[in-house]
């Protein structure tokens, strides 16, 4: 019986690699997606476009609104801290004890 299981004819195709749709290559960030072929050469791009946005927009104006809204993140972080310290004068009767 045990020269039976190792037949051949029941044993799994070896290919020696594992065998993709189009034979494309498959991301670093995302093992079980393609890679975006358009962010090659980007600082950063191991293949992370998992909803496919630069097939349709830009990859150049995706990095200027990725870093304008960053910014503006951190802008907003900071106001809300500053909110804790800073009152101004014409708001003197609306303060707050705790601005959760």
């Amino acid at each position: 019986y045990p020269t039976l299981f190792r037949s051949a004819a029941f044993a799994p195709a070896s290919t020696g690699k594992a065998a993709t749709a189009l034979s494309a290559e498959m991301s670093k960030a995302m093992p079980f997606l393609t890679a975006p072929t358009n962010l090659d050469g980007y600082v950063g791009g191991v293949g992370f476009d998992p909803l496919g946005f630069s097939d349709n927009f830009d990859p150049k104006w995706l990095v200027e609104s990725e870093i304008k809204h960053g910014r503006v993140a951190m802008l907003a972080a900071a106001g809300f801290m500053a909110s804790q310290f800073v009152n101004f004068p014409m708001y003197a009767d609306m303060h707050v004890d705790d601005s959760n």
